[in-house]
C-alpha cells in the first residue's frame, strides 16, 4: 500500500501545480486586459479630446473670417490669416482645458459604447 500512497500524493501534488500555474497564467491574462482596456481608455479619452479641438478650431475660424480688409479682428493685412488661424487654436485649447463645450464626452461616450459592443460581439 505504501507505494500506492506515494503515488497518489505524486499525482495530487502534479495536480496542485498544475492548477496553480493555471491560475498565476489567468490572473496574468485579467491584469493584461484590464491594462489594455485602461489604455484604451486613455486613448479614447484622447481622441475625443483632439475632436472636440478640431470642431471648436473650425468654428471659431469660421466665426472670425471677414470679406473684407477690416474684419472682427482688425486689419487683416499680409499676416492677419496666420494670425487669427494661430489665436483661433488658442481659443480652441483653451475652451477644450477648461472642460468643453460636451461634445468630447459625447465622442467618449459613443467610442466606449462600440467598443463593447464589439467585445460583445467576439
Amino acid at each position: 500500500m505504501l507505494p500506492l500512497a506515494t503515488f497518489a500524493a505524486s499525482a495530487a501534488a502534479g495536480v496542485g501545480k498544475n492548477l496553480l500555474q493555471s491560475l498565476s497564467k489567468t490572473d496574468t491574462n485579467t491584469m493584461d486586459t484590464a491594462q489594455a482596456s485602461t489604455q484604451a481608455s486613455a486613448k479614447a479619452r484622447k481622441t475625443a479630446d483632439e475632436f472636440e479641438k478640431m470642431f471648436l478650431e473650425d468654428s471659431l475660424e469660421r466665426m472670425t473670417q471677414s470679406e473684407g480688409t477690416e474684419g472682427p479682428l482688425g486689419e487683416n493685412g499680409s499676416g492677419g490669416g496666420v494670425w487669427r488661424s494661430m489665436l483661433t487654436k488658442e481659443y480652441a485649447n483653451a475652451i477644450v482645458k477648461s472642460g468643453g463645450v460636451g461634445i468630447s464626452n459625447q465622442v467618449y461616450s459613443e467610442m466606449m459604447r462600440m467598443q463593447e459592443a464589439g467585445r460583445g460581439g467576439k
